[in-house]
């Protein structure tokens, strides 16, 4: 297994890359100063807010929100893991990653059941063009209105029956039973685990057959059977008709998640290529991340009665780890004893996306399931309202997203958005305060930032790095929590000194994913109104300021000490030097 890539390699990389160029090749921009603009490619707009800095090495969106390096845009836009990301990375740069981190190549054992896997698909297919029984396979797609092309596109097969027929036709026992296709029984005796059904082959997002989904023929049970878990198949991982998805479109507007591998070739087959299916199991974040890969926007199509709406709550909590700005999750419930096959032959593509277009976000849904059965009117009604929604909103990262939906259950419950906000991330002494409705006069500007001396000073050194080398005593500012976003900035300071030649796009890469990440991106894109020239000079006030606003803090509470007549010798020295200052 591949090692971890230093962190050290990922930023020599990003110094290296020009994200103009990375970026260029993909969408068309135009030059303005230092910057490029253009269309964003992560949502629809008419006017350009897709800026590319090239002096920071990063993109943003002002519309949707999307930034990152190139790293990150590579992974977005080109739908790669962030391993696949750094390696394409590595070549345009000439550079090799550490050879203990290389991705290790597939054991000789996973290549085997690849290539054996692939032969059972090819077998399944030929058996539906010219096996002797294949009639009733042939009838049952002909009833689902499936055509051949959409059966070719799908590489839909036949297993027919009998207990030994792949067996027969492929050898290897031991391979096939490794690979899911064999079951065996008392006496060390196997057979083929797909008889008399309809093969669905599951591929992965590179078109490798990883698996295979049966659906009996006659009134047997049980109605669908899947492979089991192998080691190059996860049910919990996968997804059936990502592969197609991409090769139809690369970028889908939006993905919709059904229940059954006949749901996804209906909708094809009707011109909606853009659906995918869960194995048979709940949706786990994992399968959410490779959704928002392939699209930001998924809608979750389930049966409207109670069983569906159970699996639409499950994929609601697995989706919630996953939920960020720009980032969209609907839900739409079928009417009663529809599915989407039914429906789209019912009322064809035109009728399904009307429906696609009633379907509820997740925030709706949230809220109303939260509420069903709670009465909002009564003070106790709402506190369970909030307590039962403490533990989902825990589950969100920290984000705009998480932030916005922070409001509206409050609202809703009646309560501060910063108390609320406090009891979420379990700090024992929430602020009560309401937050200002505006703006106070000279603090803040359309940017919705506070003008704060730290704030300002973590918004400069994201700008140029370098400026952490001005700050002689780091070491005095550290377990310093009386000022917000302190220790953060010396986290900052550290990195930018451990590291001298980090860029702007390495330092926001370290915290990609981690509770700072929303703030470091709105204060990077920050229009802080302070000229090139005048950084240096800024950066020292705004630092002065931050020591200064901690010695009265400190004087202020040591005066209370004072007061109560509870100074120790050496709180009652350094009363004395802080009121000097």
């Amino acid at each position: 297994m591949a090692g971890r890539i230093p962190d050290h390699f990922i930023d020599e990389l990003l110094a290296r890359v020009d994200i103009a160029e990375v970026v260029g090749e993909r969408v068309q921009l135009r030059r303005s100063g230092s910057n490029f603009h253009g269309l964003c490619p992560f949502h629809g707009e008419k006017t350009p807010s897709f800026t590319v800095a090239a002096d920071k090495q990063f993109y943003h969106c002002f519309g949707c929100g999307a930034h990152g390096s190139a790293i990150r845009f590579l992974m977005e836009y080109d739908r790669l893991e962030f391993r696949e990301a750094v390696e394409q990375l590595a070549t345009l740069a000439g550079m090799e990653i550490p050879e203990e981190s290389r991705q290790a190549a597939p054991r000789p054992e996973q290549g085997a059941l690849y290539d054996l896997l692939e032969r059972a698909s090819r077998t399944f297919q030929g058996w539906l063009r010219q096996h002797p029984q294949r009639e009733r396979a042939i009838e049952y797609l002909r009833q689902r209105g499936v055509s051949g092309e959409i059966a070719q596109r799908y590489a839909i097969g036949f297993a027919p029956p009998g207990w030994d027929n792949l067996l027969k036709a492929l050898g290897d026992p031991s391979n096939l039973q490794r690979a899911g296709l064999l079951i065996e029984r008392e006496g060390n005796r196997t057979y083929d685990r797909f008889r008399d059904r309809i093969i669905f082959p599951i591929r992965d997002r590179r078109g490798r057959t990883i698996g295979f989904g049966g659906r009996v023929l006659d009134d047997g049970e049980p109605k669908y059977l899947n492979s089991p878990e192998t080691p190059v198949f996860q049910k919990g991982q996968e997804l059936y008709g990502l592969h197609e998805v991409l090769l139809a479109d690369r970028h889908p507007p939006d993905i919709v998640v059904v229940e059954g591998y006949m749901d996804v070739v209906a909708l094809a087959e009707h011109g909606v290529p853009r659906a995918m299916a869960t194995l048979g199991t709940a949706t786990s974040t994992h399968q959410v991340e490779r959704l928002f890969r392939a699209s930001s926007d998924i809608i979750f199509c389930f049966d409207g009665d109670e069983a569906g709406r159970r699996a639409a709550w499950r994929a609601l909590e697995s989706a919630l780890p996953a939920m960020r700005q720009g980032r969209q999750v609907r839900f739409l419930f079928l009417p009663d004893g529809e599915d989407p096959d039914s429906l789209v032959r019912t009322e064809g593509r035109e009728g399904f996306e009307a429906h696609l277009t009633q379907a509820t976000s997740l925030s709706e849904h949230l809220v109303t399931h939260l509420s069903d059965g709670v009465d909002m009117q009564s003070m106790d009604g709402r506190a369970r309202f909030i307590e039962k929604a403490i533990p989902l909103l825990q589950r969100l990262p920290p984000d705009v997203y998480r932030h916005m939906l922070l409001e509206r259950i409050a609202s809703l419950g009646r309560l501060d958005t910063d108390y609320l906000e406090g009891v979420v991330d379990g700090r024992h002494k929430p602020e009560r305060t309401r937050r200002p409705s505006a703006p106070e006069p000279g603090l803040a500007d359309g940017s919705g930032v506070r003008r704060t001396p730290v704030r300002l000073a973590i918004a400069l050194l994201l700008e140029q790095p370098s400026l952490a080398n001005e700050v002689e005593d780091i070491e005095s500012l550290k377990g310093l929590d009386d000022l917000p976003g302190l220790p953060l900035l010396v986290q900052l300071l550290e990195l930018a000194r451990h590291e001298p030649h980090i860029t702007t796009s390495a330092m926001l890469e370290r915290f990609q994913d981690s509770e700072h990440e929303a703030a470091l991106w709105k204060l990077a894109t920050w229009d802080h109104l302070v000229p090139a020239s005048g950084l240096g000079s800024e950066f020292a006030d705004a630092m002065n300021r931050v020591r200064h606003l901690h010695a009265d803090r400190r004087l202020q509470s040591l005066n209370e000490r004072l007061q109560a007549g509870t100074l120790t010798p050496e709180e009652w020295e350094e009363w004395i030097r802080l009121k000097a200052l």
